[in-house]
């Protein structure tokens, strides 16, 4: 088992790794719409904060030795359910033809007021 960390990137606040292999899967923890190298915590419109999850799966994913189109499986924790239809348009426009297994959560609260987290299991070469 193997521990993955972004090159340059800040290291978690918390205890826990960005991701994990394990054989040929990469194991990406819950990633938040956090922007890279800003210390700020910007809310945006529910499609920017979907979208900025997917990136931040995304670059893990690469740390990982994966990709978005090798990923097997996606939990999307949601606050507001009302607001699906635009997490939905907005995680098909990033993912494309790529329809993984996924399963959608709702949730009350997330850290720093964000209304949508994003996990995911990828494949990755051995």
């Amino acid at each position: 088992m193997k521990s993955v960390f972004i090159p340059g990137a800040t290291p978690p606040a918390g205890h826990y790794s960005p991701a994990l292999v394990h054989g040929r899967l990469a194991y990406v923890s819950g990633q938040l719409p956090t922007v890279p190298g800003q210390s700020g915590h910007t809310i945006g419109t529910i499609e920017e904060q979907t979208e900025q999850c997917l990136r931040n799966v995304e670059r893990v994913l690469h740390a990982a030795g994966s990709s978005l189109d090798r990923v097997i499986q996606m939990t999307v924790y949601i606050a507001d359910g009302d607001m699906w239809g635009r997490v939905n348009a907005t995680y098909a426009k990033v993912m494309g033809e790529h329809r993984p297994a996924r399963a959608v959560v709702p949730v009350k609260v997330l850290h720093f007021g964000y209304q949508i987290e994003i996990q995911a299991i990828a494949a990755v070469d051995s």
